[in-house]
C-alpha cells in the first residue's frame, strides 16, 4: 500500500509542477478567471481550447460549469469570465 501511495505521489508531482507554468494573458478579468476556474480544473484547459471556442462556445462552457458541474459562480462574475475568455482566448 505504501509503495502504491508513494508511486502516486511521485507521478503527480510533475503534473502539479506543470500547473505553476500555466499563465493566462494579463487583462481585466484574469484574476477572476484564475480564482474561479482553478477551483475545478487546470488553467491549461483555457489556452488549449481557445482555437475552437468563440463567444457562444465560451458562454456554453461557463454555463456548463455552473449549471451542470455546480461551480459556485455568480451571474455577474460569469459575464466577466466570458468577456475575458472571448477577448483573450476567443476564436
Amino acid at each position: 500500500m505504501r509503495t502504491l501511495l508513494l508511486g502516486g505521489l511521485l507521478l503527480s508531482a510533475p503534473a502539479l509542477a506543470g500547473e505553476n507554468t500555466v499563465s493566462l494573458k494579463d487583462a481585466p478579468g484574469r484574476d477572476l478567471v484564475v480564482r474561479r476556474c482553478i477551483a475545478c480544473h487546470s488553467l491549461d484547459y483555457i489556452p488549449m481550447n481557445s482555437v475552437f471556442l468563440d463567444r457562444k462556445a465560451w458562454q456554453a462552457e461557463v454555463n456548463k460549469m455552473t449549471n451542470v458541474m455546480g461551480a459556485p459562480i455568480a451571474e455577474e462574475d460569469a459575464v466577466k469570465i466570458v468577456d475575458y475568455l472571448v477577448s483573450e482566448y476567443g476564436k
